[in-house]
């Protein structure tokens, strides 16, 4: 494989994540007629790999483009990012939404984790108090209350505490605490874009915030309200209710009915099931993604439509029959995975 351009002629850069190709920064491959690109990211431009070097390659690239952590998807361009810094561009139909549990099950047991031990270091210093004042008789004198005094401050700190500032649709800025977090819920709202609005209440009362705005205060909201965590059962359960639905922001909508069918003493987003709540900080994370990266997928997808029609001319000029018979093996497979 050439380690520069063909047309700016600068390097191409290595990774190290495709063993059986190590050449470039972005990848481009189309498993179903068995096509692989290097993108130049210099001039952007799409260069086509000879026959010999993509096989494997191609089947490398489509195994960690479904691992990734980090994937969105268009109607026919999908682009990974994986650790190591390299991107895969993935041209096909999408794949089937797929919310992976590993994906989350870290970050939700690793805030369990930080739950439990938080609450046990608390929970050993209000026990040696209350023994202490046992085995001194403090407490048959009366001074109960201290003990009672130290557990009310830590629950009036949680209530003060700052959780989050939320940008409000005219420009103003939200400040939300702990204590404005139990009135909080999303509900059904046939005025906005997407069906669904948040119920937001701060310091200065409650508002609206639909759209964009809506997304991007549950996204600063969620892992505040989920800073518990969850067991890795409640993780799949979660995953389960977004697998249902086509999109994540279909799930939250459905979320949303949830939500408003509810008593309304269980309408608010700390009180909905534990697994309703982690399926939403998973949708909107999601969704935030996919809305951070859609112009570079528009941009990809013009670029692949003329890098396409210059390989496809060249392919078919230059491919033997062993190698044709190999590409049909390599569709066949490809539309087994979908």
């Amino acid at each position: 494989m050439y380690s520069t351009c063909l047309f700016c002629n600068r390097p191409l850069g290595r990774n190290e994540a495709i063993e059986s190709f190590p050449v470039g920064r972005r990848l481009a491959f189309d498993a179903a007629k068995g096509r692989l690109w290097v993108v130049c990211r210099r001039c952007e431009r799409w260069n086509l790999s000879p026959f010999e070097e993509r096989f494997e390659a191609v089947e490398d690239c489509e195994r960690r483009f479904r691992d990734a952590r980090k994937r969105v998807t268009s109607e026919n361009i999908g682009l990974a990012r994986l650790d190591e810094g390299l991107d895969l561009v993935r041209i096909g139909e999408p794949l089937r939404p797929e919310f992976a549990a590993w994906r989350y099950g870290d970050q939700f047991g690793r805030r369990r984790n930080h739950a439990i031990l938080t609450g046990v270091g608390m929970g050993a210093v209000l026990g040696i108090f209350a023994l202490g004042g046992i085995a001194t008789g403090a407490f048959a004198g009366g001074t109960w209350w201290i003990y009672r005094g130290i557990e009310q401050l830590v629950l009036d700190a949680r209530r003060r505490r700052r959780l989050a500032r939320v940008p409000g649709e005219g420009g103003e800025t939200f400040t939300v605490r702990g204590e404005h977090v139990e009135s909080i819920r999303i509900r059904p709202d046939l005025t906005a874009e997407d069906g669904w609005c948040l119920e937001l209440h701060h310091e200065l009362g409650t508002d609206r915030l639909a759209g964009a705005h809506a997304m991007n205060a549950t996204a600063l909201l969620m892992p505040k309200i989920n800073r518990r965590g969850a067991p890795a059962r409640t993780v799949n359960r979660a995953v389960k209710l977004i697998e249902a639905f086509d999109d994540p922001v279909r799930y939250l909508l459905a979320a949303a009915h949830v939500a408003d069918g509810k008593a309304p003493a269980e309408k608010a987003l700390p009180k909905l099931p534990a697994e309703t709540r982690l399926a939403i900080e998973m949708a909107v994370n999601e969704e935030n993604e996919r809305i951070a990266v859609e112009g570079d997928l528009a941009l990809l997808e013009l670029d692949w439509k003329e890098a396409e029609e210059v390989a496809a001319i060249a392919d078919e000029l230059l491919i033997p029959t062993e190698v044709e018979r190999q590409f049909e093996q390599m569709r066949r497979q490809a539309k087994d995975r979908r």
